[in-house]
């Protein structure tokens, strides 16, 4: 079953941002886990995320595109089987955990 692929606004910017070879590995990378983006003990590709540095991340899953260096942080709305990218960016002294946590905060995710 293929779940329905959504954005936070900022993450389509996030997307935006990137590099054109970065653009094109995350949007192979997020059609791919938009298949079974259930967390790993499920069978799933999501690695959960809980507190990262005092920021409460719970609910939250994440995928690492080792190769580019890149973190994609999402929330699973399972009611609606819909897939949320909250933050897609580069992994630099977890920033992308702060990003995550500001916007769970704007949109009440």
């Amino acid at each position: 079953m293929s779940w329905v692929l959504d954005y936070v606004p900022e993450a389509r910017k996030d997307i935006k941002n990137l590099n054109r070879s970065q653009q094109i590995v995350v949007n192979k990378a997020l059609k791919k886990v938009k298949e079974n983006p259930l967390p790993q003990d499920e069978g799933g590709y999501g690695k959960p995320l809980g507190n990262k540095r005092g920021r409460n991340l719970t609910n939250f899953l994440k995928i690492k595109l080792r190769g580019e260096g890149i973190r994609i942080v999402y929330k699973l709305i399972r009611t609606e089987t819909k897939m949320l990218v909250v933050v897609v960016g580069v992994r630099e002294d977890e920033e992308v955990y702060e990003i995550a946590h500001r916007r769970k905060i704007k949109y009440t995710l």
